[in-house]
C-alpha cells in the first residue's frame, strides 16, 4: 500500500530524498550529476506521487533517452513506496547559468 506524506515536512523530506537520489545520476559526457548540471527543474510531491521536471543540455544530446530512465530508476530505488514520473521539458531551454558553483569549477568556468 502506498502511503502519502502526512505533512509539508514529510513532503519536503521526500523531495530531498529524490534530489539526493538524482545526485547519483551522472552525465557520462560531462562527468557531473544531473542536479549539479542544473538539469532538474522541479521536484513536486503530491500525495504518494513524485513528479520531476528535467531537461537535457540539448535536444540532440547523446544520452537523451537513457538519462531520464536512469533518473527515474534512481528515485524509484530511493523511494519505492512512491510513484515516480519523469517529465522531460525543453522550456525554458537549459543554459550554462544553471550549473552549480561546483560544476562551474569542475568544468573550468
Amino acid at each position: 500500500m502506498i502511503t502519502p506524506p502526512d505533512t509539508d515536512w514529510d513532503a519536503e523530506n521526500v523531495r530531498q530524498q529524490a534530489l539526493a537520489a538524482l545526485g547519483d545520476v551522472w552525465d557520462p559526457e560531462l562527468g557531473l550529476d544531473v542536479v549539479a548540471l542544473g538539469l532538474i527543474y522541479d521536484v513536486r510531491i503530491d500525495g504518494s506521487t513524485v513528479d520531476i521536471d528535467m531537461t537535457l543540455t540539448t535536444p540532440g544530446c547523446p544520452v537523451s533517452e537513457q538519462l531520464p530512465i536512469e533518473a527515474g530508476d534512481a528515485v524509484r530505488q530511493a523511494l519505492p513506496q512512491h510513484e515516480v514520473n519523469i517529465n522531460v521539458v525543453w522550456d525554458p531551454p537549459w543554459t550554462p547559468e544553471r550549473l552549480s558553483p561546483l560544476a562551474l569549477e569542475q568544468l573550468g568556468f
